[in-house]
């Protein structure tokens, strides 16, 4: 009943000698010890209706969703943490569901602070649970419940929800998400050391019935711990997807002096490409210590694309124009 699922029985419950009386020690005790439950859940560890309707009046019990209440205090923890909050969604999805399930795909990766191309709507929680039972849908309150098997060596937690593992997930994603979307979590996993290819790998290859299997192992084949953002991601796929052949990542580029580490770099044809996120020239002076840089590769001989975030998924074409151009030397 608690974050975890562990329920207490209804025996044990019984046996505190609760009363009605909402300010009484044992009541807030009681509540302090748990996070997120059910009327059920909430009712088997002593608390009464009318307990359980003044506390929610009190607001120290608040409602997540139908039936299912979580602690103020627990809500009010998890602001800080983007993670943090989402694990409260989905362990108060699992106490309206089913014990059974495990966070998965976009919800594991959400807690696990893998990146996404794009994040699930508001409220919007993904479990999977044993395989025979039914599944795919988004259900009532925004549940989506796959179904599959379910390894122990597979399945881990955090904030004390059971989630898959970091290789479980971005199979999972590979398998069920755009090829684009796929290697935007697998590259920000590797990145960030959450996962390795022997430990995809090994996922895949214990799983060789599960539908969409094809596209998750040219995800593993594609993916690069190199690339730093999700933007990189989507400019591999791009470049990938128009014919351009793969680019050398985070390249330390200047002889005689250091010009810096670029995006993506052909050496055959001396050319560098630039991904400019807006986060980008947010600090002071960014801007123009870029343009001091790229006048040093050009200087060095470099040729030298910039493209932005806009401009790479709406004006595809004249990125790789751009980029074609360079390679022929037309652009410098």
């Amino acid at each position: 009943m608690n974050i975890s699922g562990v329920r207490t029985s209804v025996s044990c419950a019984k046996s505190t000698g609760i009363s009605d009386d909402v300010t009484d020690s044992k009541i807030m005790k009681t509540v302090s010890k748990y996070r997120v439950g059910s009327v059920a859940d909430w009712r088997a560890v002593g608390i009464t209706e009318r307990q359980l309707q003044s506390l929610v009046r009190q607001g120290i019990l608040v409602r997540m969703r139908h039936s299912v209440y979580a602690t103020a205090a627990a809500l009010e923890e998890s602001k800080a943490d983007p993670a943090h909050e989402h694990a409260l969604l989905v362990a108060a999805a699992m106490a309206a569901t089913s014990r059974d399930t495990v966070a998965s795909h976009q919800s594991a990766a959400l807690m696990d602070g893998i990146k996404l191309l794009k994040k699930p709507p508001a409220g919007t929680v993904a479990l999977t649970r044993p395989s025979g039972r039914r599944s795919g849908r988004v259900g009532r309150g925004g549940i989506k419940v796959h179904t599959g098997t379910l390894p122990a060596d597979q399945i881990t937690q955090r904030f004390k929800v059971p989630v898959t593992t970091a290789a479980r997930t971005v199979a999972d994603l590979a398998r069920t998400s755009s090829f684009m979307a796929a290697v935007v979590a697998a590259d920000s996993a590797l990145h960030q050391s959450k996962t390795t290819k022997p430990e995809l790998d090994s996922v895949l290859s214990g799983s060789v019935r599960w539908p969409g299997l094809v596209q998750a192992r040219r995800v593993l084949d594609f993916s690069d711990e190199r690339s730093e953002s999700v933007l990189e991601s989507c400019a591999r796929v791009v470049f990938d997807a128009h014919g351009l052949p793969p680019p050398d990542l985070q390249v330390e580029l200047g002889a005689e002096r250091f010009a810096g580490r670029v995006d993506f770099y052909w050496r055959e044809y001396l050319t560098v490409a630039e991904g400019d996120g807006e986060i980008k020239y947010i600090k002071a002076g960014r801007a123009s210590a870029q343009l001091e840089r790229d006048q040093l590769l050009r200087a060095a001989g470099f040729r030298v694309v910039h493209f932005t975030w806009q401009q790479l998924f709406h004006e595809q074409l004249l990125v790789i124009s751009w980029i074609r151009q360079a390679f022929s030397g037309e652009i410098g």
